[in-house]
């Protein structure tokens, strides 16, 4: 009688053998409730499973999923970015000092409420928040809509509130609020009734861009218009919805003088004042 089959010995660590019953139990490669390894290695050899590099893949690869992690947990996107992290920690090729930023970030989970205001969010459900802003004035804040944004490497709650006192923006633009995600208490967060908003509100915004910006500049997600003007020459016009003339206003003026505000007025006035405060600025330390 011919022998179905040979026996072989694994000479492996527990730790080993603890990763393989691991596998065999994510595969569905079981033996009554306890995983398998016997048959893992019997799949494997019929090619049930295939067994691929685990250091193949290029450093440009592991810097740019790294990069994702750090892009989508600064809009918000945790869960996603733990998916990345968890794809990566798979990998043999990532440098220990990665590895070691990368356990660091899931093993630090975020605050219970960033991921209740992400809950939020995601229901579309308004809700209150108490704040405290850069003078430690205590603000509460009823919130219809909302969106985690990153302004100059700094998180903020971009939002939509029925609240305007306080608001120093254009009047079209007063129930807009960017606050600062640290500057929110703990606990501090509760359901309220009303209708969700689908955006921030936005007015459109015409500039014009000149010399080497005009080559330079990379369309955003926010402009309605990005074209050439036919009568002058490397002009470029751009027309751009926007939600904070003061986020606006930051980016404009390190541009001058290659970028000019159209329209509208308001938001032209805006700038010219602020040009004009700045000379006068200068004026003053020059004479002094």
């Amino acid at each position: 009688m011919s022998r179905k089959g040979q026996s072989i010995t694994l000479s492996i660590s527990d730790e080993d053998k603890s990763q393989l019953e691991a596998i065999a139990r994510e595969l569905g490669v079981m033996r009554g409730e306890r995983p398998n390894i016997s048959a893992l290695v019997e799949a494997i050899a019929r090619q049930q499973f295939l067994v691929a590099p685990n250091n193949n893949w290029s450093e440009s690869r592991i810097r740019v999923l790294a990069q994702a992690i750090q892009t989508l947990t600064d809009t918000g996107q945790l869960e996603e970015a733990q998916v990345i992290a968890s794809l990566l920690l798979e990998r043999s090729e990532v440098s220990l000092p990665l590895r070691k930023e990368i356990e660091r970030f899931l093993k630090t989970p975020p605050p219970p409420w960033r991921l209740e205001i992400e809950r939020y969010i995601l229901r579309q459900q308004p809700f209150q928040i108490s704040y405290h802003d850069a003078a430690d004035r205590f603000w509460s804040f009823s919130i219809r809509y909302a969106q985690i944004t990153l302004h100059e490497r700094r998180q903020y709650l971009d939002c939509w509130c029925d609240e305007t006192e306080g608001n120093q923006d254009l009047p079209e633009l007063i129930h807009n609020w960017c606050l600062r995600l640290d500057r929110i208490p703990e606990a501090a967060i509760v359901p309220i009734e009303g209708e969700w908003h689908s955006s921030l509100d936005r007015i459109e915004v015409e500039m014009h861009l000149f010399a080497g910006l005009a080559f330079a500049y990379q369309a955003k997600p926010e402009d309605d218009i990005n074209e050439w003007l036919l009568d002058k020459a490397r002009v470029r016009r751009v027309v751009r919805r926007v939600s904070s003339t003061f986020w606006f206003s930051r980016e404009v003026m390190q541009y001058a003088p290659d970028c000019i505000v159209i329209s509208p007025e308001n938001v032209r006035d805006r700038l010219k004042q602020k040009l004009l405060t700045l000379c006068q600025l200068y004026d003053i330390e020059t004479r002094s």
